[in-house]
């Protein structure tokens, strides 16, 4: 069983950064971050291959940037410009073989 261990969420202002880290007991062909605002569905915020390949969703294109440690098993996403529309929990993914896992989630609260 591979375990995701997530860190970095927080409270912040709106125009500031955040970087989350997650760890994964196992080397994961995919490793990203999804999240998910009350009262909506869980949703897409980017994912990275083992080559360094990155998909984005169109909301944080160019203010969020995913990067990957392969010898660390550790995905990273560094947020900058958070807006109150970035407010959820954001939990880390990792594909692993053909088997999918998730972490615990970690909270990311943007005031305004």
């Amino acid at each position: 069983q591979v375990q995701l261990v997530e860190s970095g969420g927080g409270l912040v202002q709106a125009g500031g950064s955040l970087r989350l880290s997650c760890v994964a007991s196992g080397n994961a062909f995919i490793m990203g971050w999804f999240r998910q605002a009350p009262g909506k569905q869980r949703e897409l915020v980017a994912v990275i291959t083992r080559g360094g390949v990155a998909n984005y969703a169109d909301s944080v294109k160019g203010r969020f940037t995913i990067s990957r440690d392969n010898a660390k098993n550790t995905v990273y996403l560094q947020m900058d410009s958070l807006t109150p529309e970035d407010t959820a929990v954001y939990y880390c993914h990792a594909s692993i073989m053909s088997s999918t896992y998730w972490g615990q989630g970690t909270q990311v609260t943007v005031s305004s």
